[in-house]
């Protein structure tokens, strides 16, 4: 059972940074011009699509989870703290508090690991395998 709900704790977390990226990758111009109007260089966006959807894809696949969780992370709370830092807006402070949210199932994920249905763990039993037969 903990297997399955690392599972879907891993595809609630993983589907809302892929379809973030990949909105973003869409609607490429209109998220530079965003960028640039909070004071981040336009150049950041190609970095911010590869975190969001690489990193959503590698969380999905249970890739390199533990280290790719903190990464994520760590961009979770600077996207809370640079997006979302008008606490004085509900709005925004109910955005900064799901971020910090997330950032916490990252946490979690990162210490928890991704358990047995993964592509970590697929790796893990191959090598072992292996070192039975050399």
């Amino acid at each position: 059972m903990q297997n399955i709900t690392l599972l879907l704790g891993r595809i609630g977390l993983s589907l809302l940074f892929v379809l973030s990226g990949a909105g973003k990758l869409a609607a490429y111009h209109a998220t530079t011009t965003l960028l640039v109007a909070h004071g981040l260089p336009p150049g950041l966006l190609p970095l911010v699509i590869l975190a969001e959807l690489g990193g959503g894809l590698m969380i999905l696949c249970g890739l390199c989870t533990r280290s790719t969780a903190v990464v994520l992370f760590v961009y979770t709370i600077l996207v809370a703290l640079l997006f979302h830092n008008r606490l004085a807006d509900h709005a925004e402070w109910l955005d900064f508090m799901q971020n910090l949210a997330i950032a916490g199932g990252f946490l979690l994920l990162a210490a928890q690991g991704p358990g047995l249905l993964s592509l970590d763990a697929w790796r893990r039993r191959r090598r072992q395998r292996q070192k039975i037969f050399f």
